[in-house]
């Protein structure tokens, strides 16, 4: 077992409830449950030697390994090319239910051998509550109970893996050849629920057929036809592994504390909803055709509206648990190594308490993009949302901390000026549309002074370009966005020459840069990789500005970066490596709007008959 894969060496299985990690090892090296947020049962990936693992692998000292999922679907396939056979690993988590919040969930683990010979060596090594307690374990036979506080596990295993006691762990071997199987299931539940049903090497087969024609039921809703259909299904798949399924919430990622900078502190936990990242979530599945999905969301977002003002005094809160808990305390886990040494390892996010105006336009535009197929909802909740946008009548002028949430003081940023645009522009569509009493001359003159201030203020004369916030000359990616919300247009002379400034500033090859904190210190110690949500962003904004063939070649370029099974961290480092927290919705959502921006650029040049710039 390598102590630290690189992040990028996984493969991600889930249930709608929570996840798990699999490196091309066959190592279970994180998995937190009931839920995405729970305390983790195996965080071998921030801690080597007391975070906890499962593992099942060749036995073997020297073989050649690789990792690929079933196609279209959520179902892990481990292949282990050795001496003297082929054999493979396929992990799973049956998904049944999902709506109906469970602590019982199961993973599944079906060895089999291809051609030849091969012997596996199984480990499990769970340790609770983030590596600080070892499990009272109980051996009988064919199961292991693995005891913890509030949670059990149980681990079975078919005949041919024969478990004896590893100090707080267990251990197995098994020889198979061709054509021969065997199973581990690892069930968690609650300590009160011990009851299991036996396992067989056929039941497995049934489970794996299950879960396969549920992920195929799923995706047979995508709308998406044609131009990288593969890519594009990988990454809506990826997006509803994210998805808590009894609340429709979305977490940012599975994991927490990867770093953004190996030895930095920049090591966040993602494991929670954030307003704007699950809109925009909603709104690339809505645009791939899954509108179970963005009604779910919106029944979620409308109770976090319902429930009024937060302690902060803002009408929602940026981050919350994805059973709407708003209580998020960020500390440290010192006990903890951190990946590769990264330390601190954070649990929680203090981003809970930051003023970041632009969620209101994100929030707003994802309602308008769904009411035509969800409804608006009640008369309740529409006078829940005109209130919200009364509240920013008077609040989007503030300073905020902005959408990178930074920790450098507050600034006048452009990009919330642009989004609190957005959010009275959706609303006063809405009002009209649908005959709703609302205070349409005061957010009208809101959004009128919004354009005029950020034309006046948010555009700078000596670098011919909008800036990340008023008073000053830095760059910021997030402004790739201008045109997607049509705050302009992508044929603009002043979007255009944005667009440059940002390639010449921001972009090295297709990778792009959130902003320069040398520049723009924003009260971190340390340097960050390349965003991947920013570099398919600028592939969306060269296909709506007509730039077709840099637009393809950086697309082609991009996904390049992907692992080997299509997924992507949060950033790319200098040397091609992926860095941050794995793998992130936000990156996903963007490679889908960037290849629905390609892919409706290229049809219309095609039949206008255009060459391709």
């Amino acid at each position: 077992m390598r102590r630290y894969p690189p992040i990028a060496d996984h493969g991600l299985v889930g249930d709608l409830q929570t996840a798990a990690l699999v490196t091309s090892d066959g190592v279970v090296d994180w998995w937190c449950t009931p839920r995405f947020d729970s305390p983790s049962v195996f965080a071998a990936l921030l801690d080597h030697d007391r975070g906890g693992f499962f593992e099942i692998t060749a036995a073997e000292r020297d073989y050649t390994r690789c990792q690929l999922y079933l196609p279209d679907t959520a179902i892990l396939v481990t292949r282990f090319l050795t001496q003297q056979g082929v054999a493979e690993l396929l992990d799973f988590m049956p998904v049944q239910r999902p709506q109906l919040a469970t602590d019982r969930h199961r993973l599944v683990r079906i060895v089999r051998v291809v051609r030849g010979v091969v012997r596996f060596s199984l480990r499990c090594c769970p340790r609770f509550d983030y590596g600080c307690l070892a499990p009272r374990t109980v051996v009988e036979g064919g199961t292991a109970q693995f005891h913890g506080p509030g949670t059990d596990l149980h681990l079975q295993v078919t005949e041919r893996f024969v478990l004896r006691q590893d100090g707080c762990g267990v251990r197995a071997d098994a020889t198979l050849r061709a054509g021969e199987s065997a199973v581990g299931v690892l069930t968690a539940c609650d300590c009160s629920d011990p009851s299991l049903e036996p396992v067989t090497v056929e039941g497995a087969f049934e489970q794996l057929a299950e879960t396969s024609a549920f992920w195929h039921g799923w995706l047979r809703a995508c709308g998406h036809q044609g131009r990288r259909q593969a890519v594009v299904n990988r990454s809506a798949i990826t997006l509803k592994l994210l998805t808590y399924a009894p609340t429709g919430a979305m977490v940012a990622a599975p994991t927490m504390g990867l770093p953004e900078q190996i030895g930095g502190e920049r090591n966040w936990d993602y494991r929670y909803t954030w307003i704007r990242d699950s809109a925009l979530s909603v709104g690339a599945l809505l645009d791939l055709g899954f509108v179970d999905e963005a009604d779910a969301f919106r029944r979620w977002l409308s109770d976090r509206i319902a429930e009024g003002k937060t302690p902060f005094g803002e009408p929602l809160q940026v981050v919350y648990r994805v059973d709407g808990n708003p209580d998020l305390p960020e500390r440290f886990l010192d006990h903890l190594e951190g990946y590769r040494g990264s330390r601190p390892v954070r649990l929680g996010n203090g981003a809970a308490d930051q003023l970041q105006l632009d969620i209101y336009g994100e929030v707003v535009d994802a309602i308008a993009r769904s009411h035509g197929l969800v409804g608006l909802g009640t008369y309740e909740g529409w006078c829940s949302l005109s209130g919200l946008l009364d509240w920013l009548v008077d609040a989007w002028d503030r300073p905020d901390e902005g959408i990178w949430e930074t920790r450098g003081g507050r600034r006048d940023f452009t990009f919330s000026r642009i989004m609190s645009w957005v959010a009275f522009d959706r609303g006063i569509r809405l009002a009209m549309e649908f005959a709703r009493p609302a205070e349409l001359a005061r957010w009208t003159a809101a959004r009128d002074s919004i354009l005029g201030q950020v034309m006046q203020h948010g555009w700078s004369p000596s670098r011919q370009a909008f800036v990340q916030h008023y008073g000053n000359d830095v760059l910021d990616a997030s402004l790739l966005l201008m045109p997607m919300v049509r705050f302009l247009s992508p044929e603009d002379p002043q979007w255009l020459s944005t667009l440059d400034a940002i390639q010449r500033d921001l972009v090295s090859d297709c990778l792009v840069y959130r902003y320069d904190p040398e520049v723009s210190p924003d009260g971190l110690c340390g340097a960050e990789g390349t965003f991947n949500l920013c570099s398919f962003l600028y592939v969306a904004a060269l296909a709506r500005s007509g730039r077709l063939d840099a637009a393809q070649y950086a697309f082609d370029k991009m996904l390049l970066y992907s692992n080997p099974v299509g997924l992507y961290a949060e950033e790319i480092g200098l040397t091609g490596e992926q860095l941050g927290n794995f793998p992130q919705a936000f990156t996903h959502v963007a490679l889908v709007s960037a290849a629905n921006a390609l892919g409706e650029a290229l049809d219309r040049a095609t039949q206008l008959g255009r060459r391709w710039r």
